[in-house]
């Protein structure tokens, strides 16, 4: 975990700015302006990627904004120079999903992942531009994607942990069909400045809850939970030293513009006095393989990677982690190199805790 690879495994495509929700706690600075992609940017990109998709696995993320309120012809022309290797992954809130939307899924095989946030009661940041409840819509874009067969993953976010929370959210995804769930505490960044600061008990008792609601029934797969199982296991065996990477993942970010934005999607769209717009290059002017083998030299970078440093030195769940997400040390420190963030303490730190506290509750008596 030294500097950036040379290569990543995924990169994150940005079709349009434009999202038709107003989500209380969304990040994006310009959500409600629709800045389309130009189709030359993603032919950049695939130039790129494509050599990189044949040597090994590879991911194309569409991310917005709202990815599908690019409409489905746009979007086929952005998918159109990448090649049959590159997997494709569409983050998106189902509002706009209907059979035909369906179709396009399955003839470009893009895989869905939805964000919903739990049962209707646990939707009410989930709104219109109008202010009005999105439940229903989302709803109905999951019940075509089960009509048409189609698999999908789901992002649930939780803006305040209380007991109970965990199972009423599991018991939910269980029921509604996602073979994926991922969960993200709720963090301050890009536009969000709502605190997410919670009691260190609580927060671990969710993780906890979680873990036990999973265990009752294993049918989803749990990012979260099972990336710390697998944490736990590899420390007893001895292992957890091959289990990050020797190098950062760059997880470039490709905006509608073509400009490119390392480590952090969430920065994509932001300027700072100090850092400028974050950006490493621009795919119209330079490619992509070579932006992000300079994007070391990029001057944000290079502080965040001090932090990550930091973090080695001074943090015993480094090994877990791998040093933190730039996004949240800008965003609650003011800098890169700092060390320990309220999302670190929520999704690492406590999310670990969680984990072996409930393995600690239910320990065997013959143990």
């Amino acid at each position: 975990m030294r500097g950036l690879a040379a290569v990543p495994s995924y990169v994150v495509m940005q079709p349009t700015t434009l999202c038709n929700l107003d989500c209380v706690y969304c990040y994006l600075p310009m959500r409600a302006a629709d800045r389309r992609m130009p189709v030359p940017v993603a032919e950049a990109v695939a130039a790129s990627v494509n050599p990189w998709a044949a040597a090994g696995r590879f991911s194309v993320v569409w991310h917005g904004g709202e990815p599908l309120a690019a409409g489905r012809e746009h979007l086929a022309a952005l998918l159109a120079p990448f090649g049959p290797a590159v997997e494709h992954h569409v983050q998106t809130n189902a509002t706009l999903i209907d059979d035909a939307w369906c179709a396009f899924f399955a003839e470009h095989g893009v895989r869905v992942s939805v964000s919903v946030d739990g049962p209707r009661e646990r939707n009410a940041e989930r709104v219109t531009r109008g202010g009005r409840p999105a439940y229903d819509r989302i709803r109905a874009g999951v019940d075509a994607l089960r009509r048409n067969g189609l698999p999908f993953s789901a992002l649930a976010v939780v803006s305040r942990p209380v007991p109970g929370l965990a199972t009423e959210l599991y018991d939910y995804f269980l029921d509604l069909g996602c073979d994926v769930l991922g969960v993200n505490i709720e963090e301050t960044e890009g536009v969000n400045t709502r605190t997410n600061a919670w009691d260190a008990a609580a927060v671990t008792g969710f993780w906890a809850e979680l873990v036990a609601a999973w265990r009752r029934d294993p049918r989803i797969h749990l990012r979260e939970v099972e990336w710390s199982l697998r944490y736990a296991g590899a420390v007893l065996d001895g292992t957890a030293d091959d289990l990050l990477p020797r190098r950062l993942d760059p997880i470039p970010t490709i905006a509608h513009d073509g400009s490119v934005v390392v480590l952090s999607p969430e920065l994509a769209g932001f300027t700072d006095p100090r850092y400028g717009d974050f950006s490493s290059g621009n795919v119209l002017s330079t490619p992509l393989a070579e932006i992000l083998a300079g994007a070391g030299r990029t001057p944000w970078v290079g502080e965040f990677l001090a932090g990550v440093e930091a973090c080695r030195s001074s943090c015993p769940y480094f090994g877990f982690c791998g040093g933190g997400h730039a996004a949240n040390r800008y965003f609650e420190l003011g800098r890169f190199d700092g060390t320990e963030t309220e999302h670190c303490r929520n999704s690492k730190i406590r999310l670990l805790e969680g984990v072996l506290e409930h393995a600690r509750d239910h320990k065997s008596p013959a143990a």
